[in-house]
């Protein structure tokens, strides 16, 4: 992999600071999971490896003043197995549990899922369902709040400054009666990345959608929120009807790569149509007439 220096700071502080002086040169470590591949395979080269896997303030799950709050160097084991996580958002756990193998998720952070910005990133269709933002920091300047839905530019790339890292992720608790479910379709049952993976939220009166997130990947540059989909169920009796006619309009919004190793762009639009109805179903179960 070459030479590079390595650095294990005391506190955030003097993490942030090595990231300003080290600035564009340096990148984060926590699991490792997504860096030390990237690094063997030649695809990046720091200069400097700061390590934020000692933080351990910076690994939490809390729920109060009506939002979950998760630090992003929370393991995706922790956010699967996490009963706060399982009530509030089964969505995300489901997601969470679905993630690579189990070495992988006792390694792996929510933090680094979204920022290596992965299009399949597995966490982001349920936090974006979740309208969840990301909380930052960065030496010498105020920390941002970023919502979920402005943080991916493209493969691999974020609205992220070089020097500046996710401390946190934040989204609302679901209103009641909200209801949600998420499904992620692979190759294998196990280990597997997505070919498609969906989540939705609705908020629901009666058999009446009054809110709708619709979230996806990997089918385009970064994870997407299907807008169109979301205002056409928004305020409409959710029936067969309205599910075809959605499912149309989702092959229009997404974008998949015309080449790939594991499935065609046409397999992908009509694998996303079906699984959008089934999600929506499948969160439609037990609402209330």
């Amino acid at each position: 992999m070459g030479d590079v220096e390595y650095l294990a700071p005391r506190d955030l502080k003097e993490a942030l600071k090595a990231m300003e002086e080290w600035k564009g040169r340096a990148k984060v470590i926590a699991g490792g999971t997504n860096l030390i591949p990237y690094m063997r395979a030649g695809w990046i080269s720091p200069e400097l490896i700061v390590d934020f896997s000692g933080f351990k303030d910076l690994a939490y799950i809390k729920e109060g003043n009506g939002a979950i709050s998760i630090g992003a160097l929370t393991t995706i084991s922790e956010v699967a197995s996490s009963e706060t996580i399982r009530n509030y958002s089964p969505i995300l756990s489901s997601a969470a549990s679905h993630l690579g193998n189990p070495l992988c998720r006792n390694r792996a952070t929510i933090g680094g899922n979204l920022a290596n910005a992965s299009p399949g990133a597995d966490m982001a269709p349920p936090l974006l369902a979740l309208e969840a933002s990301v909380h930052t920091e960065r030496g010498g300047e105020k920390g941002r709040e970023i919502s979920l839905h402005e943080f991916f530019l493209g493969p691999n790339q974020t609205v992220l400054e070089e020097d500046e890292v996710i401390t946190e992720i934040t989204f609302p608790k679901p209103k009641d009666p909200a209801t949600g479910s998420q499904i992620k379709f692979g190759l294998r049952n196990a280990e597997a990345l997505s070919i498609v993976n969906i989540a939705v939220m609705l908020e629901m009166e009666g058999k009446v959608c009054r809110k709708a997130r619709v979230a996806l990947c990997p089918l385009a540059p970064t994870p997407i929120r299907a807008y169109r989909l979301e205002e056409l169920l928004e305020g409409k009796r959710i029936d067969e009807g309205l599910l075809d006619e959605c499912a149309g309009i989702l092959k229009e919004e997404i974008t998949p790569r015309r080449v790939s190793i594991r499935a065609s762009a046409e397999y992908r639009k009509m694998l996303s149509s079906i699984l959008f109805k089934r999600a929506v179903q499948e969160a439609l179960k037990g609402v209330k007439a």
